[in-house]
């Protein structure tokens, strides 16, 4: 597969990154096309794939370009859905933190997701007849709300390949005796009864069960260690903090104290993933510290 320097080049150009990206394209984007392709003509189905990667580890990127890349070279109707756009509105949360647990007031660990728009939507794209419309959702992160209904992106026909990407998409439950002890200063002191772990880890073991087993075909980006997710994510927060700077737009950046706060959110899973998905993924790109692919297995 040879594709089109145009295309790539204007995408890494968008998306705002360095002109060296063309060798990472090149090194593992375009083989992963490749097996997916592949795959794709043997299966004589829609395929899912799953992309799999802590905060800042181009998940992002990946189906930006994975997209592309399928579209050109197979003629594949390719629709890109990310976990983040699944999120429950603040209302919806706001009442999760009164019934269940006040840390699922914040967004991101599973049970604060719609999983049931998850399968529906999936569901909806893979057997889509050519004239049908489905809406992809958005969530405004910036408002903490869901984008209205009618400003969702349109997706016309069945796609031939389905890209979902997200932080812990393809994961799976931890053993109860692993939720025990804390793991961090946030479980420590809000959540010394383990009432909150227990719930993200016991709708991780069933609803998302279901969502997940729609996956065909999962790849993981595999950060070197935890520690490169506080400082990948306050990279994205000074990117944040310029854009906000520059356009004047309506919202902020978090400060030192309340990043690592909310990054404890994602720890434990966080960890879970990178000593276990390895395992089950059937593509594992591993990363270095500057946010790198360097290896495949």
């Amino acid at each position: 597969m040879t594709p089109s320097s145009n295309i790539i080049d204007d995408l890494i150009a968008a998306e705002r990154l360095p002109a060296e990206f063309r060798q990472t394209v090149d090194a593992y984007y375009v083989p992963l096309a490749v097996k997916i392709i592949e795959l794709h003509r043997h299966m004589a189905r829609p395929m899912v794939i799953g992309i799999c990667g802590s905060q800042g580890s181009g998940k992002s990127t990946a189906a930006v370009f994975l997209k592309a890349l399928l579209e050109e070279q197979a003629n594949l109707n390719t629709a890109a859905l990310s976990l983040d756009d699944l999120y429950l509105s603040h209302q919806a949360r706001q009442r999760l933190a009164a019934d269940v647990h006040p840390l699922l007031r914040t967004r991101g660990v599973p049970g604060t997701h719609d999983v049931t728009l998850g399968c529906e939507l999936i569901e909806k794209l893979t057997t889509a007849t050519p004239d049908d419309i489905t809406r992809l959702p958005r969530f405004d992160k910036a408002n903490d709300t869901i984008v209205p209904h009618d400003q969702w992106p349109a997706f016309k026909g069945r796609a031939g390949v389905v890209i979902f990407e997200g932080w812990c998409v393809g994961a799976r439950a931890q053993y109860p005796d692993k939720l025990v002890d804390p793991i961090n200063d946030l479980e420590r002191q809000e959540d010394a009864d383990g009432r909150w772990r227990r719930y993200v880890n016991d709708k991780l073991a069933g609803e998302y069960v279901n969502l997940f087993s729609l996956l065909d075909y999962l790849v993981l980006l595999r950060a070197p260690s935890f520690d490169c997710v506080y400082t990948w994510r306050a990279k994205q927060e000074r990117k944040l903090a310029e854009k906000v700077e520059r356009t004047g737009i309506a919202t902020r950046a978090m400060n030192d104290a309340e990043l690592r706060r909310f990054i404890m959110h994602y720890e434990r899973l966080t960890r879970h993933i990178l000593d276990t998905m390895p395992g089950y993924a059937e593509v594992v790109f591993t990363l270095d510290q500057k946010q790198n692919i360097v290896d495949e297995n």
